[in-house]
């Protein structure tokens, strides 16, 4: 079995236009034509997936697509590991809340940095050092509350 460069080059583009199961049974067609083997070939000669080939082999043969769960992949939020995080920055953002002094808007400012929430949750909440999200995570989901971090400043009159 040897692939010319048109072949090859051919295969390659195809395989790069196409996406999910569409890919994987193409890369199955092409393994089927070449016969017992070609998986390991088709893998040396063009580094395709033989876990691809694998399943698309598998989607030709049964009739079956498998559903790639994309969303289903990543890191979850903090909120999935500490189910009464959002609950516990809330009530200690409450603690130090100020609305604009000027009633010009609804925003509401907090006195505190988000490091210092982060210390609180430490103190009162009793969260353990190594399960609390970072100071970044905590500021996003104390923007996501309505919190606005930012000095408060006097009203001149």
């Amino acid at each position: 079995m040897e692939f010319s460069a048109a072949e090859k080059e051919l295969h390659r583009e195809t395989v790069k236009a196409l996406a999910g199961a569409e890919r994987r049974l193409y890369m199955a067609r092409v393994a089927q034509t070449l016969g017992p083997r070609s998986h390991r070939f088709l893998h040396r000669e063009l580094g395709w997936s033989r876990e691809a080939l694998r399943k698309g082999t598998y989607e030709l043969e049964s009739g079956f697509r498998c559903v790639d769960d994309y969303a289903g992949r990543g890191r979850k939020r903090a909120e999935a590991h500490l189910p009464q995080l959002l609950d516990d920055i809330h009530a200690i953002a409450e603690q130090h809340s100020q609305t604009d002094p000027s009633f010009q808007s609804t925003r509401l400012y907090l006195r505190l940095s988000a490091a210092s929430v982060q210390a609180e949750l430490l103190t009162q909440e009793r969260y353990d050092a190594d399960d609390l999200p970072s100071v970044e995570v905590i500021r996003q989901r104390l923007n996501e509350l309505g919190y606005t971090l930012r000095a408060v400043k006097k009203v001149n009159p």
